[in-house]
C-alpha cells in the first residue's frame, strides 16, 4: 500500500511466524492460570464462571462479521493491529481489577479484539504470499504456536508463584508492545482496498457481506466447513468447561515433587498435551507432506475428526486418570494436525474480495454453536452427570466425518490444480 513507510520490509512469512509465536506465548501466559485466578482471587461462583464464558462467546458472535468486513474493505494489517491492542487491554483489565463486572467487560473487549484478528491474519498472509504457497505456512505457524504455548505455560507457572494476576498483566503489556512492533515491520503490498473517494461504506459493507454469503452458499467446501464449524462449537463449549471438573472430582493426583496441588498438575497436563501435539504435527508434515498439502484433503480430515470424536468419548467414559488424559490428548493431537490443513483448504476456495469476511463467518458459526450448545449440556451435567454430558458432547461430533467424506473434488479443478473462481460461480448461478 502506498502510504506505508519504506522501512516496512519484513518478509511476510517470517512476520506471520513471529507474531503467531509471540501471540501463542502471551495467550498461554494469560490462560494457563486464568480460571485459578478467577476462582481463588476474584471469588467467582460456578454460575459466574459460566456467564464469563457465555459473554465472551456472545461478543465473538456479535463482532465477527463486522470486523471481518472492515478487514476486507480497509486493511487486513490495520485489523490485526487493532485486534492485538484490544486483546492487550482486556488482559490488563482482567489482571488489574479483580471484580466480576471488570472480568465481564474484559471478555467483551477481548471478543472484539479477537474478531479483529480472526480471519484478517490468514487473509493477510494469503494475499501476501499467494494461495498456492500458503498451505505450508499455516502448518509451520501452527508448530511455532505450539512452541510459544509451551514457553508461555512454563512462564505462567513460574510467574504465578509470585501472583496469579501478574501473568495477565505482563501478557496485556506484551500484546500492546507486539501491536506497536508490527506497526513498524508488518507490510501490506498485495491488498487494495476501495479508494476513500469511491467508498460508500455501508453499501460496500453490504456488498462484501452478500458476496461472502454467496461464496459460502455456492462452493460446497466452504458451505460444509461452515456447518462443520457450527457442529464443533455445539460440542466444544461443554467439553472445554467440564473436562477439568471431571479431572478434579473423579481422580486423585499423585505426589509430584512433594505436592499434589492441582495447579501444578494442570500445568504438567498442559505441557504434556502441547508437546504431544507439536510432535505429531512435525511428524505428519514430514512423512505425509503430499496429503497435508493436498488440494482436496477430505479423507484425511474425516479420519482426524473421527479421532477427535473418539478422544472426547474415551475421556468421558474413562475411569482412570491417565487413561482419561490419554484420550483427551489423542483428540487434541488430531485437532492440531487438522486445523492448518482445513485452513489452507478453506483459503484456496476463497477469493481476496471476501476472504476475511467468509473466514469470519466460519468463526462466527463456531461461536453460535458454543452459545447454543454450552448451556443445555451444562444443564444435562447438573441433571445427570458430567460423564453423560461429555459423552453427548462427543456424539454431537459424529456427523463431521460424514460431511468431510461427502465432499468430492471438482473433476476439472482437480485435474488442473485449480479452485473455482468467483466469476465462474457467478456464471453458473
Amino acid at each position: 500500500m502506498s502510504f506505508l513507510p519504506a522501512y516496512r520490509t519484513a518478509d511476510p512469512a517470517r512476520t506471520y511466524y513471529a507474531f503467531h509465536g509471540v501471540w501463542a506465548y502471551l495467550s498461554a501466559l494469560t490462560f494457563t492460570l486464568n480460571l485459578v485466578y478467577q476462582i481463588k482471587e476474584v471469588g467467582l461462583s460456578p454460575l459466574q464462571l459460566v456467564l464469563v464464558g457465555t459473554t465472551m462467546e456472545i461478543a465473538c458472535f456479535l463482532f465477527e462479521i463486522p470486523t471481518g468486513i472492515v478487514a476486507d474493505l480497509r486493511s487486513r494489517r490495520l485489523s490485526v493491529l487493532i485486534g492485538f491492542t484490544l486483546i492487550g487491554v482486556a488482559f490488563l483489565l482482567q489482571g488489574l481489577v479483580p471484580a466480576f463486572l471488570a472480568i465481564l467487560a474484559a471478555q467483551v473487549i477481548w471478543g472484539l479484539g479477537y474478531t479483529f484478528t480472526s480471519g484478517a491474519d490468514q487473509a493477510w498472509i494469503t494475499d501476501e504470499v499467494g494461495e498456492d504457497n500458503v498451505g505450508p505456512i499455516f502448518v509451520r505457524s501452527q508448530q511455532i504456536r505450539l512452541v510459544g504455548q509451551i514457553a508461555g505455560t512454563v512462564s505462567a507457572g513460574a510467574i504465578g508463584l509470585i501472583s496469579l494476576s501478574l501473568p495477565m498483566v505482563l501478557s496485556g503489556l506484551g500484546m500492546m508492545l507486539l501491536a506497536l512492533i508490527l506497526y513498524f515491520v508488518m507490510r501490506e503490498q498485495n491488498f487494495h482496498p476501495t479508494p476513500a473517494a469511491d467508498r460508500d461504506t455501508f453499501r460496500e459493507m453490504a456488498g462484501t457481506f452478500k458476496h461472502g454469503l454467496a461464496v459460502a452458499r455456492r462452493r460446497p467446501v466452504v458451505r460444509a466447513l461452515v456447518l462443520i464449524s457450527l457442529i464443533s462449537g455445539l460440542s466444544s463449549e461443554a467439553f472445554d468447561r467440564l473436562w477439568s471438573v471431571k479431572i478434579l472430582s473423579d481422580f486423585d493426583f499423585p505426589n509430584l515433587l512433594g505436592t499434589t496441588d492441582p495447579a501444578v498438575w494442570f500445568t504438567v497436563f498442559a505441557l504434556i498435551g502441547t508437546f504431544l501435539s507439536l510432535g505429531a504435527s512435525l511428524v505428519v508434515n514430514k512423512v505425509s507432506a503430499d496429503r497435508v498439502n493436498s488440494l482436496h484433503p477430505n479423507g484425511l480430515l474425516a479420519l482426524l475428526s473421527l479421532f477427535q470424536l473418539a478422544g472426547v468419548i474415551g475421556f468421558a467414559l474413562a475411569g482412570q486418570l491417565w487413561v482419561a488424559l490419554a484420550a483427551m490428548w489423542f483428540g487434541a493431537i488430531a485437532a492440531t494436525i487438522g486445523y492448518p490443513i482445513e485452513s489452507a483448504w478453506l483459503n484456496r476456495n476463497l477469493d481476496s474480495k471476501s476472504r476475511a469476511t467468509v473466514l469470519s463467518m466460519v468463526s462466527q458459526s463456531n461461536a453460535i454453536g458454543q452459545v447454543a450448545g454450552g448451556p443445555p449440556l451444562g444443564a444435562l451435567a447438573g441433571a445427570t452427570s458430567i460423564r453423560t454430558a461429555l459423552t453427548v458432547s462427543g456424539l454431537i461430533l459424529s456427523p463431521i466425518p460424514l460431511l468431510y467424506l461427502r465432499l468430492r473434488p471438482d473433476a476439472q479443478g482437480a485435474a488442473q490444480g485449480a479452485v473455482p473462481t468467483a466469476e465462474a460461480d457467478e456464471a453458473r448461478s
